[in-house]
């Protein structure tokens, strides 16, 4: 059977253009410093580096899927990491024998991601029960759980783990680093959920056309308690790896992470008012933010020139791409 030839809206979907970005940026940062960035210490570097914001870029792209947000990630992640931490540094000691600090390595890893799903739990009640939009009630989430990890550390950062912990942000599985194995599991598992289960469609469904939704006696607040859980979850996971890379806790680490997080879900694909959304452009928008945020740093680009930069492209994407869905509703309506 011959091959289908690429459609004319092949090239015009939102991934192809982030295909042809990605390869754009990968080549242009390779010629502006090719003996940096192409040398395997670099690449592997930036291996290491993008599943921590890639894993809350995931958990932000399910709660916009639904029309919402959650600016709340990076609290969580942080929460998530403290809790975890002092459970480690209370009943781990350096010292003790690597079975026994895998055991307690299994239960604060438990613990965060309990705490992340405690967290999302309590965002989705503030969205389906009190009617709270969603950047209000995750915005002053955020700042709650980023409290609740200041009074649990005084604002210092929780040191002093035994070796074990560097597994999950530092060492290799046959060759790949472990940060990008999770983030591969976690979007093939993000991929399966919206695609191939029932939830996923309910989630698309709402998120597409809420009245909808309710007319088709879809249970909404339950699905959105579920969807704010999912992303509490992820965000728990994205702390861990934070934690094991930093050797530390704190609850303030990865502030920047939540403008990268919105930027790369957006930048995805995903529609900031709900209804579409692919885990593959997610997955492409964060390479070519790595990229670019790598290449940035070859160049000696400053901290604060890179977030004008990532600021400026988030309003770029959302006015092309809301320009897009406005000319497809206007070719699709009946000619007079």
């Amino acid at each position: 059977m011959a091959a289908h030839a690429p459609t004319k809206s092949t090239f015009a979907s939102p991934e192809f253009r982030l295909l042809v970005i990605a390869v754009f940026v990968f080549a242009l940062m390779a010629v502006l410093s090719p003996d940096r960035f192409l040398s395997s210490q670099n690449l592997i570097s930036m291996a290491f580096q993008f599943p921590e914001f890639a894993i809350l870029a995931l958990a932000m792209t399910i709660a916009m899927m639904t029309g919402g947000i959650d600016l709340s990630v990076v609290g969580i992640a942080n929460l998530s990491a403290v809790a975890a931490a002092m459970i480690l540094t209370t009943y781990a000691d350096p010292a003790m024998p690597a079975s026994q600090s895998v055991l307690w390595l299994a239960i604060a890893i438990a613990v965060a991601i309990a705490i992340g799903a405690m967290a999302g739990l309590v965002n989705g009640s503030l969205v389906a029960f009190f009617g709270l939009p969603p950047i209000l009630a995750t915005l002053g989430s955020g700042l709650v759980f980023t409290g609740f990890a200041i009074a649990m550390t005084g604002g210092s950062a929780v040191m002093g783990f035994p070796d074990t912990v560097a597994v999950i942000g530092n060492a290799k599985l046959l060759g790949i680093p472990v940060p990008l194995v999770i983030f591969a599991l976690l979007a093939v598992l993000l991929h399966l959920i919206l695609t191939r289960t029932a939830f996923g469609l309910r989630v698309t469904m709402y998120g597409a056309n809420p009245l909808a939704a309710l007319y088709a006696a879809i249970d909404i607040n339950r699905m959105l308690l579920k969807v704010y859980v999912i992303a509490g979850m992820f965000a728990s996971v994205a702390g861990l790896i934070i934690m094991s890379r930093a050797n530390s806790a704190k609850a303030d680490y990865g502030s920047s992470y939540l403008l990268l997080a919105v930027l790369i879900a957006v930048l995805g694909g995903v529609n900031p008012y709900g209804g579409y959304g692919r885990v593959i452009g997610v997955v492409l928008a964060v390479l070519s933010m790595q990229f670019l945020s790598s290449g940035l740093n070859m160049l000696q680009v400053s901290n604060f020139a890179r977030e004008l930069i990532w600021g400026a492209l988030l309003i770029l994407v959302m006015v092309i791409n809301t320009n897009a869905v406005t000319a497809l509703r206007a070719s699709l309506k009946p000619s007079k």
